[in-house]
């Protein structure tokens, strides 16, 4: 390092992309747990490719990972990045336009053969035809080096192109001053019992970094210090871990086993995957044969008095509707987890949106209210899943939890809590003994909350009918009575109503009144908060605010609204929310919409306030 000259930067964003084979997850993932031990703060943003096999080196294949890592609070992997890594002629053509002007771009020269170029829609080499000068250019021979690095260890060269990864990793290492030994270990572990491949893998990652040591151009280092962060214990975290998380901290408050029921659907099924691996929590898992049968599976373990969930994606939630319909009907505590992606149908399966709000909020047959939730960003996942749960249990309602992709894949620094301060969540079964003399009416009704009585079946003296048809106020016998439907329509609407009662208050950031609120909801929480920092840092007195509770709405969201000039809603989607306000509130809004399949940038909410104070100050 003595005799290195060393810029210091408060942020850098990396990209890393090419072949869905080329293991850029996994090199992006190690080095934002090499950022995150640093000390630093991190956020991520992987994409994956649509196809599941696309043809290799081809546009549709191309697989990316975004990091920013900054010495400063942050929310957003990046709107572009500063550097990027290209390991083959299509990852370049498909992200070359996102790196910022003056950029770095390291490019695998070794695989822009003339197949590779064609496969890209080049006619001629980008490297070659001067078209790539307005960025920092470093061609490397990352496919040579390291099969020239495994040969040595007896590595064929196929086995060896899978190492270049490393050798990628171990040069960015180099250059961003990041130490080997965090991912030297992670090797050791994750291919332990192949010490071939530890040997290999870890050559190829020491190779990379000698390269950059020996090489003029890279005798530069830049170096980003750590962040402030609360002290404490921290890991990374993307969205469907911690979600997986907190269902597990809430049923162990409630002291009851957490069933979980689901049917396979990116890109909720990690959810799936890391819950089945903890039965060791008391943790039940079905991998049910279609989304009805994890619906039905959901509901039969809340009626047996498990802290029942399901999780899916759109698709999978028009598949559960009726059965949804019938938790409500049946008043049984539930939380169906919605990661959604691009729609409809099948739509982008591996991109992220925001456009099951309405779905959540109106999409069931007949009047069907229920609480809505959503996530602001991957630690955030933890608390939402374990309130959904104290909310069902305590109104005894199915209660929707909406992430998104965006959110489920991304990673960041998670203070891990102290479990001790979690309050537990009271199950309150009706017993007989409990009710004395008195007669069991299934649907007498807490004069708070109006959660009906919850016994669960096979309590001697308290046998009660189930099932979709209309249920007497008190008794819960099938009644066709049109005052009594009428009633109980009524009633589970106010009872929906009333778990505002239980939110905490609303946390506005910036001034308390004034010119522009931008209010979001879901994952656009981290472009909306930097553009609101950074406005606020230049003298612009906006105010954000990210709302968790989508239905019912917190009782002081109207009069915050109206504190303000004007109110942007940023969402990806064509203005779900929007439309959702003006009917609640009759405010009119302005609405900033994306539906690309990609998460907002910081500059996109940033132009569209200043548009709209520049037209205030007209007016």
């Amino acid at each position: 390092m003595a005799q290195r000259d060393v810029q210091e930067l408060k942020s850098v964003t990396i990209r890393f992309a090419g072949d869905s084979g080329d293991g850029m997850q996994l090199t992006g993932n190690r080095f934002t747990d090499t950022a995150a031990l640093i000390g630093n703060d991190v956020a991520t943003f992987p994409d994956y490719p649509a196809e599941i096999r696309a043809p290799a080196g081809s546009l549709p294949g191309v697989s990316g990972f975004q990091v920013q890592f900054s010495s400063r609070d942050i929310y957003t992997p990046g709107d572009a990045p500063d550097v990027l890594v290209a390991m083959n002629p299509a990852a370049l053509q498909r992200n070359l336009k996102e790196l910022v002007p003056g950029g770095a771009l390291f490019v695998n020269e070794d695989a822009f053969t003339k197949s590779n170029l064609k496969l890209a829609g080049y006619e001629e080499n980008p490297l070659e035809d001067g078209s790539l000068t307005d960025y920092r250019l470093f061609k490397v021979p990352m496919s040579t080096i390291t099969l020239e690095t495994v040969k040595p260890l007896g590595m064929g060269k196929k086995e060896g192109e899978r190492c270049k990864n490393f050798f990628a990793l171990g040069l960015l290492y180099f250059v961003y001053d990041r130490p080997l030994e965090p991912t030297m270990e992670w090797i050791e572990g994750k291919f332990g019992k192949s010490p071939d491949l530890v040997e290999a893998n870890t050559a190829a990652l020491k190779a990379g970094y000698n390269y950059g040591d020996t090489i003029e151009a890279f005798q530069t280092a830049y170096k980003v210090d750590k962040a402030q962060l609360a002290p404490g214990t921290y890991r990374s975290m993307n969205g469907n871990l911690a979600t997986a998380y907190g269902m597990i901290v809430a049923a162990q408050k409630a002291g009851r086993p957490l069933f979980y029921g689901s049917y396979p659907i990116t890109p909720a099924s990690d959810i799936l995957h890391e819950l089945s691996r903890q039965r060791g929590f008391g943790v039940k898992t079905f991998q049910a044969e279609d989304e009805i049968a994890a619906m039905g599976s959901t509901i039969g373990a809340a009626f047996g008095g498990a802290i029942a969930v399901t999780g899916t994606s759109g698709p999978g939630v028009a598949l559960k509707s009726e059965a949804i319909g019938l938790a409500i009907m049946a008043e049984l505590p539930m939380v169906i987890v919605n990661v959604q992606r691009g729609g409809p149908s099948t739509g982008l399966p591996t991109k992220t949106e925001q456009a099951d709000l309405f779905q959540a909020v109106l999409g069931r047959n007949g009047e069907a209210p229920l609480p809505v939730l959503a996530s602001r960003s991957p630690d955030d996942c933890f608390d939402v899943a374990i309130e959904a749960v104290r909310m069902a249990v305590k109104y005894r309602t199915p209660v929707i939890m909406l992430s998104d992709g965006y959110i489920a894949n991304g990673a960041e620094p998670w203070l891990v809590p102290d479990l001790d301060t979690i309050e537990p969540i009271e199950m309150d079964f009706l017993t007989r003994e409990g009710l004395g003399d008195e007669p069991h009416l299934p649907y007498k009704r807490d004069e708070q909350t109006l959660a009906r009585n919850w016994a669960i079946p096979g309590e001697p003296g308290l046998e009660h009918r189930v099932g979709g048809l209309e249920k007497d106020y008190l008794t819960g016998n099938v009644s066709y009575d049109p005052e009594n439907h009428e009633r109980m329509i009524q009633v589970r609407a106010e009872k929906v109503q009333r778990v505002a009662q239980d939110y905490g208050p609303l946390q506005v950031q910036g001034p308390d009144s004034g010119p522009l609120l931008i209010l979001g909801w879901g994952s656009s929480y981290g472009a909306i908060t930097s553009a609101g920092e950074f406005m606020r840092e230049d003298g612009i007195p906006v105010a954000n605010l990210s709302i968790r509770h989508l239905f019912p709405f917190h009782r002081e969201l109207e009069a915050t609204m109206r504190r303000y000039d004007k109110v942007l809603v940023p969402e990806l989607n064509c203005g779900q929310l929007s439309h959702l306000l003006r009917a609640e509130y009759l405010i009119e809004v302005e609405s900033l919409t994306k539906v690309r399949g990609l998460p907002f940038k910081v500059v996109e909410i940033i132009e569209k306030s200043k548009q709209l104070l520049s037209t205030e100050k007209a007016v």
